[in-house]
């Protein structure tokens, strides 16, 4: 039997059939969404860093932003992004340290001298290595440092402190976790853990005598109320990563990722940049409250610093490393 198709069939035919077919073209054209989770708030310097970010990668994708860990706890973010129930993130090195031993040197005192010497340290082969090591062994893809300034000591006690000496018995408070606490050692401190939203209390009361952040995150959080003095240690540059899940980085085409470094360069140097203007203009500030601020002895902290995490973690660290990035100029 010969079948009869209608004029008006055929066409009712060919418009399913060009309907479906933009259909699955607006599929195969949707921009992926990407949760990204971060331990900071909105109005931090990093969150105006990453809102401008969202923006330059808004025709790739879009950022659907998670702050203050109101989607993840802290420290969580690593196995948030390993079991893909996360896109990206702001990752604390520390945590990667936690499944990889040898990142522990990216997170040790004294070893980046600046901003610059941090961003140079990424992009170089023993940086690069680093950054492979966490692709190979956690199968995350780390793009780039996001630098929020050198941490320095705050203290409450009026004791001058010039070496490291002069910092036993100091209760500083510094967040929980090995490397942390290690951190406020290797500075000659008596470290004591407390959260972070507990710090300004703790100040007031005395359950620590100190703490220690970068200079516009202790002013946004006004902990010279509760304080007297400034010691510009400068011991670690505060730094996170930014960091996609191995499945969201594989969504973007090379060009896209290409694309994300680059701007992820540009934006992220901006606020590098603003983070230290701020931190300038924060001394100003506390010297004008009558804070006292002022440089102990680095020499002296970076010679102790430096001896106590190589006699702890030396064995654990790539061979000529530490050696590799002393060594960028």
């Amino acid at each position: 039997m010969r079948s009869v198709f209608s004029r008006r069939t055929v066409m009712a035919g060919g418009a399913s059939m060009l309907a479906i077919a933009a259909t699955g073209s607006a599929q195969a054209q949707a921009k992926p969404k990407f949760k990204f989770s971060c331990a900071f708030p909105e109005n931090d310097l990093r969150g105006k860093a990453f809102k401008a970010f969202a923006e330059a990668m808004k025709d790739d994708f879009d950022m659907e932003p998670h702050w203050s860990n109101t989607l993840f706890k802290q420290g969580t973010e690593l196995v948030a992004l390993q079991r893909e129930n996360l896109e990206t993130c702001d990752l604390a090195p520390a945590d990667i340290s936690k499944q990889i031993p040898a990142w522990s040197l990216m997170t040790s005192a004294y070893l980046f001298r600046d901003y610059d010497h941090l961003k140079k340290t990424f992009k170089s082969a023993v940086g690069q290595d680093f950054i492979k090591m966490a692709r190979d062994q956690l199968g995350i893809e780390v793009i780039r440092p996001v630098y929020f300034g050198a941490r320095q000591v705050n203290l409450k006690p009026d004791k001058k402190i010039t070496t490291p000496a002069d910092m036993a018995g100091i209760k500083l408070r510094m967040p929980p976790g090995e490397y942390w606490q290690f951190l406020g050692e290797s500075i000659g401190a008596n470290p004591t853990p407390v959260a972070f939203a507990e710090l300004y209390t703790a100040l007031q009361t005395g359950t620590v005598d100190g703490q220690d952040n970068p200079l516009v995150s202790a002013k946004t959080m006004k902990f010279d109320e509760v304080t007297t003095q400034f010691v510009l240690t400068s011991h670690v540059l505060g730094y996170d990563m930014l960091t996609f899940s191995k499945k969201s980085w594989a969504a973007l085409k090379p060009a896209q990722q290409e694309k994300v470094r680059a701007q992820a360069d540009k934006i992220f140097d901006a606020s590098a940049a603003e983070y230290d203007e701020q931190a300038k203009q924060a001394i100003e500030y506390f010297k004008k409250e009558g804070r006292k601020v002022y440089e102990p002895d680095q020499n002296a902290f970076r010679t102790f610093a430096q001896k106590r995490y190589l006699d702890k973690y030396g064995s654990e660290w790539p061979k000529g490393a530490i050696e590799a990035i002393n060594a960028i100029k």
